[in-house]
C-alpha cells in the first residue's frame, strides 16, 4: 500500500487557493458553452431538433475523456492532465469562434468535444484538493475548491453578455476567442499546484482490483446518486436558455438566470464540507436531489423569467449539495495509491449518464415543450432518492 505524503497546512491552503481560482476559470467556460451552445446550435444546425447536439457532444467529450486524464495523472502526474486539458479549453474556443464565422455546425461540434474535455479535467479539481490533506479536513477542502466556482457565475455570463455583440455578423464568436484566454490564464495557475506525492511513489503500487473496490457496500449508491445529482442538474440547464429563447425572455436576462444558476452551483461550497462532517456526506446528497425537486415544482408554476430564475437556482444549490455529498464520500472508497483511477471511474458514470440526458432534453423541449423536460427529470431524482433512504433503512435495521 502506498502511503500518501500529508502536505503541510500552508501548503494545502496553497493549492486550495489555486485550485479554487482554477475552478472559477474552468467554470466560466461550461457557462459559456451552457448559455450559448444550444442558440448557436439552433441558428446554424441543419434541424431545430439538433439544436443541443453541441452541448451533447460538450456532455460526450466529459465522459470519453475522464479515464484516459485520469490515466495520464496517474502515469505522469496530476499537472500533467491540468496542462493538457486547459490546452483543449484554449482550443475550444478559437474553434468555436471559427465555426460561427464560419456557419459550421460540425466544427462547432467538435468545439464542443473539446471543452467537455476541458471541463473533464477541471472536475478532478476538487480531488486534486484533498491530495496530502488529512482524512477530517478532506470534505472540507473539496468543497472549498467547488466554491471557487462561484466567481464563475460572475465570469462567464459576463463573458457572453459584455463580448456577443462585439463583431456584429457573427455573434459570439469574440465570446469565444475571450473563452480560449480566459483557459490560457487557468493553465498559468494551474502549474503552481504543490503535489502531494512523487509520480514514482504514486505507481509502485497498482492498488486493489476496480473488481473489489466497486463491490464496497455502498459504493455504487454513491455513485449512482452523484450520478442523478448531475445528470438532472445538465438535463435542465441545457434546455433552460433556449426554453426562454422560445418563450421570448431576451438573451441578457436568460444570461443573469444562468449567471445565478451558477452562483448556488458553487456558492454553497464555502459551508457544504462543514455540513457533510457535521450530518454526513450521504445526509447532504439526499437533501440536494430534495431541492432538486424543488426546482422542477418552481419550474412547472410558470413560464414568467421568475419562474425559471428561481428553478435554475434551486437546481444551482440542489446540484451542490447532491453531487459534493456523492463527490466526499467516494473518498472514503480508495486507498491513495487507487485515487486517480476510482476518482476516474466515478466521473466516467456521472458523464456517461449525463450523455443520455444532454441529447433527449432538446428533443423533450423541441417535441413536448418545457413541462415535459420538468416531469422527465422528476423520474431519476425520486428513484435515487428512493434508492439512498431505502438503502440507509437496510443498514439501521441490521446495525439494529
Amino acid at each position: 500500500m502506498t502511503t500518501e505524503h500529508t502536505l503541510s497546512v500552508a501548503e494545502q491552503n496553497h493549492n486550495i487557493i489555486r485550485l479554487s481560482a482554477a475552478q472559477a476559470l474552468a467554470g466560466a467556460n461550461s457557462v459559456v458553452f451552457y448559455a450559448t451552445g444550444a442558440i448557436v446550435g439552433n441558428a446554424i444546425a441543419p434541424s431545430a431538433s439538433l439544436a443541443t447536439l453541441p452541448i451533447t457532444t460538450f456532455v460526450v467529450g466529459m465522459a470519453a475523456c475522464i479515464l484516459p486524464f485520469g490515466m495520464l495523472a496517474r502515469k505522469h502526474g496530476r499537472k500533467a492532465a491540468f496542462m493538457t486539458g486547459t490546452g483543449a479549453g484554449v482550443i475550444t474556443g478559437l474553434l468555436a469562434a471559427l465555426a460561427v464565422v464560419m456557419g459550421s455546425f460540425l466544427l462547432f461540434c467538435v468545439a464542443g468535444f473539446l471543452g467537455g474535455a476541458y471541463a473533464a479535467v477541471a472536475l478532478s479539481f476538487r480531488f486534486a484538493a484533498t491530495d496530502g490533506v488529512a482524512k477530517e479536513r478532506r470534505a472540507r477542502a473539496l468543497s472549498l475548491v467547488m466554491g471557487g466556482g462561484v466567481a464563475a457565475g460572475v465570469i462567464g455570463p459576463m463573458l457572453v453578455t459584455g463580448t456577443m455583440n462585439l463583431w456584429p455578423p457573427h455573434t459570439f464568436a469574440i465570446t469565444f476567442i475571450a473563452q480560449a484566454l480566459v483557459a490560457a490564464i487557468s493553465a498559468v495557475i494551474l502549474m503552481g499546484v504543490t503535489p502531494a506525492e512523487p509520480v514514482a511513489a504514486a505507481t509502485k503500487s497498482a492498488g486493489r482490483p476496480l473488481r473489489e473496490i466497486v463491490r464496497q457496500p455502498g459504493f455504487l449508491k454513491t455513485v449512482f446518486s452523484g450520478a442523478v445529482a448531475y445528470m438532472v442538474m445538465n438535463f435542465l440547464m441545457t434546455a433552460a436558455p433556449l426554453s426562454m429563447h422560445m418563450h421570448g425572455i431576451s438573451q441578457q436576462a436568460s444570461n443573469l438566470g444562468i449567471q445565478w444558476h451558477v452562483i448556488a452551483m458553487y456558492g454553497p461550497g464555502f459551508f457544504t464540507g462543514r455540513l457533510i462532517h457535521r450530518f454526513g456526506a450521504m445526509r447532504i446528497a439526499s437533501a440536494g436531489l430534495l431541492i432538486t425537486a424543488g426546482s422542477v415544482l418552481a419550474g412547472l408554476s410558470g413560464t414568467d423569467i421568475f419562474h425559471y430564475w428561481l428553478s435554475l437556482i434551486l437546481l444551482g444549490i440542489g446540484w451542490n449539495f447532491g453531487f459534493t455529498g456523492a463527490s466526499a464520500k467516494i473518498i472514503d472508497y480508495h486507498r491513495p495509491e487507487e485515487k486517480t483511477q476510482v476518482q476516474s471511474l466515478n466521473d466516467f458514470v456521472v458523464f456517461g449518464v449525463m450523455i443520455v440526458g444532454s441529447f433527449s432534453s432538446g428533443a423533450l423541449l423541441n417535441l413536448y415543450g418545457w413541462n415535459a423536460v420538468l416531469w422527465g427529470s422528476l423520474v431519476p431524482v425520486c428513484f435515487a432518492f428512493l434508492v439512498i433512504i431505502t438503502t440507509r433503512s437496510r443498514s439501521t435495521a441490521g446495525q439494529e
